[in-house]
């Protein structure tokens, strides 16, 4: 039997959870083979991310703990879009208060599906520059602990090929940013 591009059907769809940043889901669904069962999904609003770049091409980072790896993660400012949000907003907002930095010059790098096989979330990138240090410093919020951290590209080249625990939606745009500025 062919399946061409028929797309599964969903046969049922349960809330198991309502959070402040997404949604749990289990979907049951008939694939085109006939076959059922129950999948989970994150739903998420989306994300936008900055790769800041300073004038000096140093790249701005956040050194911060996240619960789900119980350790700190080296990642590029982002936070989540809220509702009727432009991503682009978002982010101009959290790169301020996580690296106490504003861009003047924003290019949009596209968006990609963060974990696609649990979750529907995506992320907007953004590469920032034409930087200001903010006068004031950044006001985190409560549930944050950064640490700003400046790092040429080949530090942060070297950081993520020898393992630094450094997030995947970083280290995708990091590499997009790098191939942006090199033209």
């Amino acid at each position: 039997m062919s399946v061409g591009n028929e797309p599964p059907k969903i046969l049922k769809q349960r809330l198991l959870y309502r959070g402040r940043k997404f949604d749990y889901e289990v979907i049951n669904i008939r694939l085109p083979n006939g076959v059922e069962g129950d999948w989970e999904c994150i739903r998420h609003p989306g994300g936008a991310m900055a790769v800041p770049i300073t004038a000096d091409g140093k790249f701005v980072l956040v050194k911060q703990y996240r619960f789900a790896v119980q350790g700190r993660l080296l990642e590029f400012p982002a936070g989540t879009v809220e509702p009727n949000e432009d991503p682009g907003e978002t982010i101009k907002r959290e790169i301020e208060e996580e690296t106490g930095y504003s861009a003047a010059k924003w290019q949009s790098m596209g968006k990609f599906p963060l974990a696609p096989g649990y979750s529907d979330e995506y992320i907007y990138a953004y590469l920032a520059q034409d930087l200001t240090k903010l006068d004031n410093p950044p006001q985190q919020d409560d549930d944050e602990d950064i640490e700003v951290v400046l790092m040429t590209s080949e530090e942060l080249e070297q950081a993520i090929l020898s393992g630094v625990p450094i997030d995947a939606k970083s280290i995708t745009g990091f590499y997009m940013a790098k191939a942006m500025i090199s033209k």
